[in-house]
């Protein structure tokens, strides 16, 4: 991580011959570039990006300086070193669209911000469009038959072949060759963000919005951003929402082109990207949560269930595919809903788990509950970031100490196995009625490993089955440590 550092802030004082006052880590999101937040002696900020995928790297590089020059709301990019894995962009602060809706929810304002985010997005896709190399693309130069049979495949490679059901193979094959060639023949063509959705969506104060994250742009139809936006499985927007906001993009695409679109057509083939879409959702999820075991994900599939079976039972294709048709009643039939769908916790849900901390060599803590039991978990398997002298005085909310855990270590591994019988117990006692349960996460000093981890299982109890959690830390609390509110990584 200090190399990482180290590299943006010589960027930095290359670029304007000073060196950054400071430079905070940002979280990391789902790739494996890192960000920077760099501030000079006047409050001002850039962001550091740092990536050892160079083609990446070029990608966004090229697309931010061709958009930026046309005055579209995206990040410039100040300066880039010399073998292009580091390079600093403006900084739209850390507020995104997807923030503003989960604290406000579906009222007029956010409203407002996803119709001008679309409106933005038109702009971007056709003017964006004019004069762009499409040779400079990270991957594909156009999201043609190809891309779509990728996203088909993905969807079921790695989560409908992991419902072990029957169906035709072959069959399936044939039809999603048929949609692929229906979906490449659209009537419209532009620049396609490839990922839009809230979480990209950066919202400054003065309630403009900007884009990020557009590296895997390619040449497509611009009605797959808007079903990537408008069926967000996180967002989860009203279907009035949806389809007010379908018909607002559709009005600003009309007057930036200064033509009138065939909207039936354009629905048409709106549709069948929105469930492109939905199944390429599914088939990230499936992989992330099914194969690589990331509790987190499988927690948004029975979400991702619930859009695809609205969708497929409120529109229509415009093609005739069978087997698929076969595959999605399946895949949205009650039995695979509830095979995803936890049991949560209402308000009148007895059980009450109790999540905790604590030092091995002060002894395990005490459970004053009539039953007693419950789960003791040794994290002294885990490597010991109290070993190094920069970490010795922080403890396990500190980003340094969670950076450690989450990138040299095998912590993520550990909390899996632990949230899979973790899971297995409290699925039963909710269905039984039972009141306590109590979980503990024990390592040599209770300062660093057992604190990330019991704040991690308490967001996930809370997250995955609502239930009511009370958290401690014995240790950090006994030195007078208020229990206040966890980093994003770590709790609530």
């Amino acid at each position: 991580m200090q190399e990482m550092i180290n590299a943006v802030a010589q960027l930095y004082k290359s670029w304007c011959e000073c060196e950054p006052v400071q430079v905070d880590v940002l979280p990391q999101s789902g790739s494996d570039r890192r960000y920077f937040r760099l501030h000079n002696e006047k409050s001002e900020t850039l962001i550091g990006t740092y990536g050892l995928n160079v083609p990446e790297n070029e990608a966004f590089i090229y697309f931010a300086g061709k958009f930026s020059g046309k005055g579209l709301p995206v990040p410039e990019v100040m300066a880039v070193n010399y073998d292009k894995t580091v390079y600093l962009q403006q900084d739209f602060g850390n507020v995104s669209l997807l923030n503003i809706l989960e604290t406000k929810g579906f009222v007029n304002e956010v409203y407002d911000l996803f119709k001008e985010s679309l409106h933005q997005l038109a702009k971007l896709q056709i003017l964006g469009d004019e004069g762009l190399n499409y040779e400079k693309c990270l991957t594909n130069k156009e999201f043609g038959k190809q891309a779509i049979m990728a996203d088909l495949l993905y969807f079921k490679y790695y989560f409908l072949d992991a419902l072990r059901k029957p169906y035709d193979k072959q069959a399936l094959i044939d039809d999603f060759e048929a949609l692929s060639n229906y979906l490449t023949h659209t009537e419209y063509k532009y620049f396609m963000f490839r990922d839009f959705q809230s979480r990209n969506i950066m919202v400054t104060g003065d309630r403009q919005v900007h884009f990020i994250d557009f590296q895997g742009g390619m040449k497509g139809a611009p009605q797959y951003d808007v079903a990537s936006a408008l069926w967000q499985a996180r967002a989860n927007l009203p279907d009035e929402w949806k389809e007010g906001l379908l018909e607002d993009y559709m009005n600003s695409f009309e007057s930036i082109k200064e033509q009138q679109l065939d909207r039936d057509v354009f629905r048409s083939q709106y549709n069948g990207y929105v469930l492109i879409r939905l199944l390429q959702v599914l088939g990230a999820y499936g992989f992330r949560g099914l194969f690589e075991r990331k509790a987190q994900f499988l927690t948004s599939i029975p979400q991702a269930l619930k859009n695809l079976k609205w969708f497929v039972e409120n529109n229509s294709l415009g093609i005739v595919v069978p087997e698929f048709r076969k595959v999605l009643q399946l895949c949205i039939g009650d039995e695979v809903i509830e095979q995803f769908t936890p049991i949560q916790a209402s308000e009148s849900t007895p059980l009450v788990v109790k999540v905790g901390s604590f030092s091995y060599k002060k002894g395990l803590p005490e459970d004053s509950s009539v039953h007693g039991g419950g789960f003791v978990f040794d994290c002294r398997g885990i490597d010991n970031p109290g070993r190094h002298a920069e970490y010795k005085e922080i403890h396990g909310r500190d980003r340094p100490v969670m950076e450690y855990l989450e990138r040299q270590t095998r912590m993520q591994d550990y909390l899996n196995s632990a949230f899979d019988l973790v899971d297995l117990t409290i699925e039963e006692y909710i269905k039984r009625g039972f009141d306590h349960l109590s979980i503990n996460f024990g390592c040599t000093g209770g300062q660093h490993r057992s604190v990330y981890a019991a704040d991690a299982m308490a967001k996930h109890l809370r997250n995955k089955y609502k239930v009511k959690v009370e958290l401690y830390h014995r240790e950090q609390e006994a030195k007078g440590w208020k229990n206040g509110p966890l980093s994003p990584q770590g709790g609530t």
